[in-house]
This record gives structure tokens, C-alpha cells and sequence, in this order.
């Protein structure tokens, strides 16, 4: 079955008259993002002047080497109401962390928060210290209170864990299948994988979502799944939505 049939199984959806482009975790992968919005801004160039609105699905940050770059160019261009940046699991463990969670601190470095550390210049030494001793954990944590600006922290804490425009929800990691919008968690919205991924339940709405890797976009009924695991493969992808059409966008290896 080709894609076109597979995303013409259901009724057909809509943005509510609006372009939107939703770009997959970027994981302080910088040079990739902006690549990828230059990339769309010409694709947006050519097609017919419609309002158009950026989704970015979470996960700015650990992993790659520019989280700090990627959270600030992001916090720059919050105030226009056609871009939305939704938070990931990574941002909620990170803002675990600078409230003093040190489970959460240990959790983080094994899973790229080193990386991150580091993007927000806390000392190499420090963050090995850390993790070889927990007596001082509390003294990184401190140090990154220190690093990361209060209006940074500001912005991260005001990151929504949804967008939903028209027949289409943008989320970081999925939802819990057979329940309403108002009975979804954030643990969910953030982490989930099963069983959203396998589910063919038939959602509201189409969800836009990232956080599960896949080596293409993964493009379902009733999902569109647009992780490729930018800081491991250099793709970095983002799908364009207008009406019942899709179209996909990618940086080159």
C-alpha cells in the first residue's frame, strides 16, 4: 500500500486553513536545526502564501553537543504565536534536575545530560565527580543552577505537553490509547511508548509525535512518528501538514 492510500484511509482531516510544520528531537543537534529551518522556509516559499505555524516536538536538548545554542535560539523565538515549542521527557528531567532531584541527576548523565553540562559550560571535572561520588551531586547541581539564566529555566517551565490544531495533536511521545484529551497524563505525553505505538486504535485525531526513533518516518493511520535520531544519524526530519496532506522535509547526511 502506497503512503498516499495509507494516509487516505481515514476521513479526511483538517488544519483548520493553516500550514504547519512539526520538526522531530533535535538533541543539541544546532547546525541541523537551523539547516532544517532554512530548509523550510524555502519550502514554505514555494507554495501559496497560507498562515503557517512551527511545531517543535521536544527533546532540544543532552546527546548532541549544543543544547545550550538550540535551547536559546528556541527561547529567542518564543514570543510569535506561530511558533510552539512543546517539551520533552529530556527537558522534564533536566528541570528535575535543577530542582534538586538527585536521582533524577544520575539518571540524566547516563542518558546525554553530560552533553548538555557541558553546552551550558559546567566543568568536566565537576560532572565526573558527580559520578563517581554522590556526596557531590549536590555541588553540580549547584553549579548548573548557576549556568543555566533564570529566564532559560523560565521559558523551559512554560513549555507546553500538547498543541492541538484542527484534526491534528502534537505531542512528544504519544498518548494513552481509548482515552480523552482531558484524561491524558504528562508522564504519558513525554514517555510513552506501548502501547501507543502498536495501538490501530482509532484516536480523535491524527498525533504528531517523536520521541520513538525510526530509520524513516514512520507514518501510520493515525499517527505520524518523525524521530530519526538526528545526533546519531544526522537526519533531522520535520513533517509539513496542510489539510489531509503531508509532505516530509529532511537535512542531508
Amino acid at each position: 500500500m502506497s503512503l498516499w492510500q495509507r494516509l487516505r484511509q481515514d476521513k479526511s482531516r483538517t488544519t483548520n486553513g493553516c500550514r504547519i510544520y512539526a520538526i522531530g528531537d533535535v538533541h543539541g543537534c544546532f547546525s541541523l536545526l537551523v539547516q532544517l529551518l532554512q530548509q523550510i522556509e524555502r519550502d514554505q516559499s514555494d507554495r501559496p502564501a497560507m498562515e503557517t505555524h512551527v511545531v517543535m516536538l521536544g527533546d532540544y536538548i543532552d546527546r548532541g553537543p549544543q543544547s545550550r545554542d538550540v535551547c536559546e535560539l528556541l527561547q529567542a523565538m518564543a514570543p510569535s504565536p506561530y511558533f510552539h515549542c512543546l517539551r520533552g521527557n529530556h527537558e522534564q528531567v533536566m528541570l528535575d534536575v535543577l530542582d534538586g532531584n538527585a536521582m533524577a541527576l544520575q539518571h540524566w548523565l547516563q542518558f546525554g545530560g553530560v552533553e548538555a553540562l557541558l553546552s551550558w559550560g559546567v566543568a568536566a571535572e565537576l560532572i565526573e565527580q558527580a559520578q563517581h561520588d554522590l556526596d557531590s551531586e549536590a555541588w553540580l547541581i549547584e553549579a548548573f543552577r548557576q549556568a543555566v539564566s533564570p529566564e532559560m529555566i523560565t521559558w523551559m517551565r512554560g513549555l507546553p505537553s500538547l498543541h492541538l490544531h484542527g484534526d491534528y495533536l502534537f505531542v512528544h511521545a504519544g498518548i494513552r490509547p481509548k482515552k480523552p484529551l482531558d484524561e491524558q497524563h504528562d508522564d504519558d505525553l513525554l514517555w510513552i511508548r506501548e502501547p501507543f505505538l502498536s495501538s490501530s486504535a482509532r484516536h480523535p485525531w491524527c498525533v504528531v509525535h517523536g520521541h520513538s526513533q525510526s530509520e524513516q518516518i514512520d507514518i501510520q493511520n493515525y499517527r505520524i512518528g518523525i524521530d530519526t535520531g538526528a545526533y546519531r544519524t544526522g537526519i533531522l526530519s520535520a513533517v509539513g501538514i496542510e489539510e489531509d496532506r503531508h509532505w516530509t522535509i529532511q537535512t542531508a547526511i
